[in-house]
């Protein structure tokens, strides 16, 4: 690349295409794939990062700050863990952890039954066949660079019980690190698992993971994301969901970290009866900036899609919420619904919201709506009238908005662990 092209590149953007250049003979998968993507990557940028660079889907969510920062390559993959650890939820569960985007064997805790088949994407790399680089800069920039990730692989039939992935990012010494995880779950026929998966970190990075979630017939993956990413970093997620004839995706996001956070999930329903449930909550304050986009493609008959999202905002934080249903010819007695729900704290809080329905079939049911309020004046009156202090009084109120999302989560050892992270977070910030 030469010297004019690289200097007129945004730091991160060329900084990526750098580091790929430096260390493509080190990454492990497909070579060809991956020059692909940065053939993709060197052409496209970051989505919206630069002025004059729109993109409709990220119009609600500006990359600048992204692609103005120099991220860097984490030092080293033997950082001191123990603070980071002992924030994580105390749920009991075999764990998969990731530090700074590698795979750390002596810090996971095996337990997993027959049948059940992990390993990692640096020791077997694959990329599959869900993931669209050339429609998703972001995951162009991730098969550019991905070293590892997880593999979960579920046999017919076999019940896989609950486990917890985690995703740490260490303080760097000041320094701006960024790293991209390649995940990837398969649920056999009729196979079961749960899945709590928790990013957290300190310091100023990018976490970029991509996953792919492949739900054989009659299958049930149940997959619930808590998000608490340091407050000075950028989490930007995309997940692509494949749910077979019979089977279910049931998701639950809840997102309180992070500088700016995108989940994004792509779901597609291949056959009759197929389930996806994608709920999720945003508790947001200060300058915080959080979007969830979805699209949900019905491809076949009889499917349901189901979607909830609460957001509790706060100081000049801002939500977002895309959520898009597509809906083919052949997807007769199609039922879809979405729903976004935010509470404002504050007068300089904000939420966009743009749900979109796209129908090609006629025998449908489909709907969607969202509402936007402040807490009422008179149940504060009501509570304060028999004395509860107004602290405690708007604390009740927006854990009773909350409580309908939470109610999403049917395990209760990791419905648990969402509240207890509410409540951290409710008393820690002076709302």
């Amino acid at each position: 690349m030469s010297a004019s092209v690289a200097s007129s590149r945004a730091p991160a953007t060329g900084g990526f295409l750098a580091r790929f250049e430096g260390f493509r003979a080190q990454l492990p998968g497909d070579p060809d794939r991956r020059a692909q993507a940065a053939d993709l990557f060197r052409a496209n940028g970051l989505p919206g990062g630069l002025p004059g660079r729109r993109a409709e889907a990220w119009k609600y969510t500006s990359l600048r700050p992204v692609a103005e920062a120099s991220f860097r390559e984490p030092l080293t993959a033997i950082a001191d863990c123990a603070g980071l650890l002992a924030r994580l939820p105390n749920v009991g569960l075999p764990r998969l952890v990731f530090v700074d985007g590698r795979y750390r064997g002596d810090l996971s805790a095996d337990g997993f039954p027959a049948g059940v088949s992990i390993s990692t994407f640096a020791r077997s790399p694959d990329f599959g066949a869900l993931a669209r680089p050339e429609r998703e800069n972001m995951v162009a920039l991730n098969t550019m660079l991905a070293e590892d990730g997880v593999r979960i692989s579920v046999a017919d039939g076999v019940d896989g019980g609950t486990l917890m992935l985690v995703n740490l990012a260490t303080e760097q010494s000041g320094r701006a690190t960024a790293f991209h995880p390649r995940h990837s779950i398969r649920l056999a026929s009729g196979a079961r698992l749960s899945i709590l998966e928790v990013s957290l970190g300190d310091g100023v990075y990018l976490h970029n993971p991509v996953t792919e979630l492949v739900v054989a017939a009659g299958a049930h993956l149940s997959h619930v994301r808590l998000q608490d990413e340091a407050r000075t970093a950028f989490h930007l997620s995309t997940l692509y969901a494949d749910i077979a004839e019979g089977a279910t995706y049931d998701s639950f996001a809840l997102n309180l970290g992070a500088r700016l956070a995108r989940t994004e999930i792509h779901a597609r329903l291949g056959g009759t009866g197929a389930t996806v449930h994608l709920n999720g909550a945003q508790l947001l304050t200060g300058s915080q900036h959080a979007d969830i986009t979805t699209v949900v493609r019905h491809d076949a008959p009889g499917c349901a899609s189901r979607q909830t999202i609460k957001n509790v905002l706060s100081g000049r934080s801002r939500g977002v919420f895309q959520g898009k249903i597509e809906v083919d010819r052949i997807a007769q007695k199609t039922d879809g619904y979405q729903m976004n729900q935010a509470l404002l704290l504050s007068p300089d809080a904000e939420i966009d919201c743009k749900p979109e329905l796209e129908i090609f079939a006629d025998d449908v049911k489909c709907s969607h709506g969202a509402t936007v309020g402040e807490l009422d004046r008179d149940q504060l009156f009501y509570l304060r009238a028999r004395g509860v202090p107004l602290a405690q009084a708007r604390a009740l109120l927006v854990r009773a908005f909350l409580t309908e999302a939470l109610d999403a989560v049917t395990d209760e050892t990791i419905r648990d662990a969402l509240e207890a992270a509410v409540s951290r977070w409710w008393e820690s910030e002076p709302l």
